[in-house]
């Protein structure tokens, strides 16, 4: 339910400990207004974002919905700012009747300069609610304040797409690992083509097929090699592949994992013709004839079975994507779960680096 009002404060030179006081009055406020008016105890996001893309964020961050963090700190980052200055709201989710309730979920945005990134610890600390797990975020790269801020953090939130060289997307995330839990936006956009091949190959008499699987084609957008290559180290984890470094033919990449039974042939190829980043097709093909194909259509994923007697069968899988904002809202729900496969995943993606 969207909020329906909100209450204010900002300060110019300010300090987080007149930050961390004004947000306990605004709650005090809200709760002497209506006594059905509860903060929201679930989780921390501290964002740290470029000022002049704060708009964008913000509008990102309204569309995730029930999936909100309770208490959210953006840290605006602007070149040559030498003053901390704040704002805070503390916004309703309703208007609740008596014996109702109603969450409260407090937003803080601090501007801050060069000059305050060695401070960053020193800000965020008192604003952070610390019986509460903290999910960190820097959208627009800032590797060494996602660094700082870590040990305040339980996990950490990226787009590994976003980085300008997938493999040093590949590197930075398993690096991560070994420090917080990562949530990769990247690899939930795949989440409806991973649920469809381990959907078609989980009746008991499909199991076999997997250890005769012998090819691997997959098409994706020139930006995302990124998500194509955790998408082979899914598979690769979960089969117990022995992945071996891809290597260049043409625009595309190559390579081999090593089956129980056999080789796997691997084929990455970028589409031009696909307009939004992410994956744009999949075949699957087992030494029995069997083949599998995923295409991204309109109003979902298209697919195609051939039997190994021949046969064939197509149909569309409706709304297999959530759109940005759902993957944005999942990635934030995901910091408060475990996503068991995507650690090994990652490996096995680290080993196929050239």
């Amino acid at each position: 339910m969207p909020a329906v009002s909100d209450a204010v404060w900002s300060a110019q030179g300010t300090s987080p400990e007149e930050i961390e006081a004004a947000l306990r009055e605004l709650l005090k406020e809200r709760h002497a207004e209506n006594g059905g008016y509860v903060p929201a105890r679930v989780l921390n996001m501290v964002t740290f974002v470029d000022r002049e893309w704060s708009g964008e964020i913000a509008n990102r961050l309204r569309g995730v919905g029930r999936y909100h963090a309770s208490r959210t700190i953006v840290l605006s980052y602007e070149k040559g700012r030498e003053r901390l200055d704040a704002h805070a709201s503390v916004a309703a989710t309703g208007d609740p009747r008596p014996g109702e309730l109603a969450l409260l979920r407090e937003t803080v945005v601090v501007e801050i300069g060069e000059e305050h990134l060695d401070d960053l610890v020193t800000i965020v600390d008192p604003l952070v609610v610390s019986d509460m797990p903290t999910l960190l975020w820097s959208p627009h790269g800032h590797p060494e304040a996602v660094d700082a801020l870590l040990g305040l953090a339980q996990a950490v939130l990226l787009d590994s797409i976003d980085e300008p060289v997938w493999r040093e997307a590949v590197e930075r995330a398993e690096a991560l690992t070994h420090r917080a839990y990562v949530v990769d936006l990247a690899w939930l956009r795949s989440m409806p083509w991973r649920e469809r091949i381990a959907g078609t190959f989980d009746p008991g008499e499909m199991r076999p097929e997997l250890a005769k699987l012998a090819a691997l084609k997959v098409r994706h957008h020139p930006e995302s090699t990124v998500a194509a290559v955790l998408l082979v180290g899914w598979l690769a984890s979960r089969l117990d592949w022995r992945t071996s470094a891809l290597v260049a033919s043409g625009d595309a990449l190559e390579s081999r994992a090593h089956a129980h039974r056999q080789d796997v042939a691997i084929r990455l190829e970028p589409d031009p013709e696909l307009r939004v980043r992410g994956l744009a097709g999949l075949t699957l093909s087992t030494a029995s004839g069997l083949q599998l194909s995923l295409d991204r259509g309109p109003g979902g994923l298209h697919a195609r079975r051939v039997e190994r007697g021949g046969g064939e069968h197509e149909w569309t899988i409706l709304g297999a994507s959530r759109g940005e904002a759902g993957v944005l809202g999942e990635g934030i729900r995901q910091a408060l779960l475990r996503d068991p496969t995507y650690a090994p995943a990652l490996r096995a993606a680290k080993a196929m680096l050239p």
